[in-house]
């Protein structure tokens, strides 16, 4: 069986928050050495090392800020945005763009998926991933069967 979608655009907005989220999960452990720099203070009794962490912990976040929403402006990436239709099976997940233009992309380079309350997330690297909304399937059968295909591959439970 082939799901066939209709058309979906991702949004800038959804695409920044996904990719910080991401980013979020993958290095918690940036946060533990702004704490271990703000604990410096009890070396050194200085607010210093706090407020040093905590504008450190922001650049960090910034930093990250920046490049997602970098991503969104650059040209060569105008195509992630662009209205498309996926076509997923059991062998890989074809985004087209029309019916002449489209992309494969296959199992194996899906790192991890996850079951949002209104959407399949498929993440192949910290800044990319597809976005696949409830909305887009054409019936609750296609959904059932993408979640099927997802428990198979072994990236959900």
């Amino acid at each position: 069986m082939i799901v066939k979608t209709k058309k979906y655009q991702l949004d800038t907005g959804t695409y920044i928050k996904i990719g910080l989220g991401n980013i979020l999960k993958e290095q918690w452990w940036v946060a533990l050495i702004a704490i271990a720099i703000a604990c410096g203070y009890f070396w050194i009794a200085s607010w210093w090392w706090i407020s040093m962490a905590i504008l450190a912990y922001v650049i960090y976040w910034l930093f990250w800020v920046i490049q997602f929403a970098g991503v969104t402006q650059m040209e060569q990436n105008k195509v992630i945005f662009e209205k498309m239709a996926y076509e997923i099976d059991s062998r890989q997940i074809l985004m087209k763009i029309n019916t002449k233009q489209g992309m494969p992309v296959k199992w194996e380079m899906i790192k991890k998926a996850e079951v949002k309350k209104d959407a399949f997330i498929l993440t192949m690297s910290k800044a990319q991933f597809i976005h696949l909304p409830f909305r887009i399937f054409n019936s609750e059968n296609e959904k059932k069967f993408m979640e099927t295909i997802l428990k198979r591959k072994g990236y959900i439970a």
